[in-house]
């Protein structure tokens, strides 16, 4: 089995610190601060594809400037994001029964690579991939590279998210799906993907899991 997981909204409790410093770089722009509902539809979107959907009038070059300004700030902020409840004590519980474990996220290699050392996470997963080496969620691209590197086929494998686009891009090559009900996106909205679990914790579906 190889369990890959979304990282902001499903295993780090980041979206706060997100919306936060989408805002402040917006308003560093002089752009309309944006309301954190607004916000969150995009959290998992590569961060030109992320602005480009909060702010559809700006040109490239506009674009550019907010998602540097917006990375700065995150940058700045001193807040490092915890774990959901649960979330590292279910990582620890998968890899120590034998899964093997992924990260398919948005966030940059820069910036993924930043918390997971963080966090004292460096080599713990066995591949993962961010949303600056391929194609945005939901294109399913970030799942076939993975699963090319660990060398499996979609069938062997479990997409965790809590966004459509982590549910649809594992739909699109037949990847089971599980769904989290307490991230970006609300848990009926990727009930219609089909998951084959939707939990409130990940310690609870890591023992589902191992159960089988």
């Amino acid at each position: 089995m190889f369990v890959i997981f979304d990282w902001d909204g499903t295993v780090s409790d980041s979206t706060g610190k997100i919306v936060r410093c989408v805002q402040q770089a917006g308003r560093s722009l002089n752009l309309p601060t944006l309301a954190p509902a607004q916000i969150k539809e995009i959290i998992g979107l590569s961060l030109p594809k992320a602005v480009a959907e909060l702010y559809p009038t700006l040109n490239n070059a506009g674009i550019q400037a907010l998602a540097q300004a917006y990375s700065q700030h995150y940058v700045a902020d001193c807040e490092v994001p915890g774990f959901y409840p649960g979330a590292r004590e279910a990582l620890e519980q998968l890899r120590d029964a034998g899964v093997a474990l992924g990260i398919a996220t948005g966030k940059s290699r820069q910036g993924l690579n930043r918390v997971l050392r963080q966090l004292r996470l460096e080599g713990f997963f066995n591949a993962t991939r961010t949303a600056d080496e391929t194609a945005s969620k939901p294109d399913p691209q970030m799942l076939n590279e993975l699963l090319q590197e660990h060398r499996s086929i979609a069938e062997h494998a479990i997409m965790v998210g809590d966004t459509e686009f982590d549910m649809a891009m594992a739909q699109a090559i037949n990847m089971p799906r599980i769904a989290v009900d307490y991230g970006a996106h609300a848990i009926d909205r990727l009930k219609n993907y089909d998951p084959i679990l939707c939990v409130g914790n990940l310690l609870d579906m890591s023992r589902q899991l191992l159960s089988r």
